[in-house]
């Protein structure tokens, strides 16, 4: 654990400087809500600014992660720690998150006005891929960060009928596409240039071509994070779209069933040879809760994801439901998320959510930004 004062710090007395170090080592002892670390500690760095004026005290917190929903306790927390130092009379407390710019693979430049993205795959259809995909959207969004989604699934798009969102994009200047944008969050689909019944013939260079058209030609507007859905499986497509798309890291989603289970081992070796960080499992379909009676059964076996996780030394995310109420809802345009934002699954989407953003925030940073660009010139 590190004590050491923050990037700002400054005391307006004599008197006040040994109540500033004091103050410091009290808010040291305040935890990250999610890693369980001290604000101070050497990878968080939270405590942005302490700033104390006749016992008056401006307390800045600043989180890598998007926490709209823990900042009141946190902000109480805080508060509580600056209180107890002998000298300080009040105490003003602000947290708030920057999400920055993370690592990706090596040679592949980010995406202007997206900071990170996100791949949601499965080694195989059906295991509620994208069902996932666009409750982390909605979740990342209600958490406070600013979202995109692209449907990367060029065969079998979803997200525009479980965004509820259809017609055309938009084109400003004839080149570029603008996002649709639905519950706060910017969405961009093949589904939305074809017709619905339209089958997709396309070899898998076509396909890859369209979805790197999708990607970059949409003018998407200063995200935090750029949720993929990634088509199912780990094809030519999947593994070219690993290879030129500029991941931070994936979610890989399974369910129990072993069969389910070897596909997804197979996905999460196609990441490792690319050079992608797994963020983590999901399980999905974990356990069935029988509306009528409430008896448990695990329809697709037990606790297959979390074994695997643990196999291959990665992050379990958490266990989702099967539950009639997911598919509804995403089949009438309004996901769990935002349709019962206050219930039992929507807050296991947004643990899973705020998982997923600590272990970006926890990735090596890109620098890229932070250097000059050099031109050289010929002198005449």
């Amino acid at each position: 654990m590190s004590t050491q004062p923050p990037v700002s710090s400054a005391a307006s007395s004599t008197n006040d400087t040994a109540t500033l170090q004091a103050l410091h080592q009290a808010l040291a002892t305040v935890l990250d809500p999610l890693t369980g670390q001290s604000l101070a500690h050497e990878q968080a760095k939270a405590i942005h600014s302490v700033q104390l004026n006749s016992g008056r005290a401006h307390i800045q917190v600043e989180l890598g992660y998007p926490a709209k929903s823990l900042v009141p306790a946190l902000e109480a927390a805080v508060k509580a720690a600056a209180l107890g130092v002998p000298g300080v009379v009040e105490a003003q407390v602000e947290v708030k998150s920057r999400v920055v710019p993370h690592a990706v693979q090596r040679g592949v430049p980010l995406l202007p006005e997206v900071r990170n993205i996100i791949a949601v795959a499965s080694g195989k259809g059906g295991v509620g891929k994208s069902t996932t995909a666009v409750n982390l959207a909605l979740a990342l969004a209600a958490e406070g960060a600013r979202v995109g989604l692209l449907d990367a699934d060029i065969y079998g798009p979803s997200q525009p009928m479980m965004m509820g969102l259809s017609g055309k994009p938009e084109s400003l200047d004839g080149k570029t596409m603008e996002p649709h944008l639905k519950h706060g969050v910017q969405v961009m689909s093949i589904g939305f240039l074809v017709a619905q019944d339209e089958a997709m013939i396309w070899r898998g260079p076509m396909a890859t071509q369209a979805l790197e058209q999708l990607l970059r030609q949409t003018n998407w507007k200063d995200l935090d994070y750029l949720i993929v859905d990634m088509p199912p499986g780990t094809g030519d497509i999947q593994l070219t779209l690993a290879q030129r798309v500029p991941i931070t890291g994936a979610v890989v989603v399974t369910t129990p069933q072993d069969i389910a289970l070897l596909d997804a081992r197979k996905g999460i070796k196609m990441f490792e040879k690319v050079g992608v960080p797994i963020l983590g499992i999901v399980e999905n379909m974990a356990v069935h809760v029988c509306s009528q009676c409430g008896h448990v059964e695990h329809i697709f076996g037990a606790d297959g994801g979390q074994r695997m996780a643990i196999d291959f030394n990665l992050n379990y995310l958490g266990a989702l439901p099967l539950d009639i109420q997911i598919r509804l809802q995403a089949d009438s345009g309004t996901p769990t998320v935002v349709a019962e934002p206050q219930s039992e699954v929507a807050g296991l989407y947004k643990t899973v959510a705020r998982k997923v953003a600590l272990k970006v925030a926890q990735q090596a940073k890109d620098f890229s930004s932070k250097f000059p660009t050099i031109k050289i010139s010929q002198g005449t």
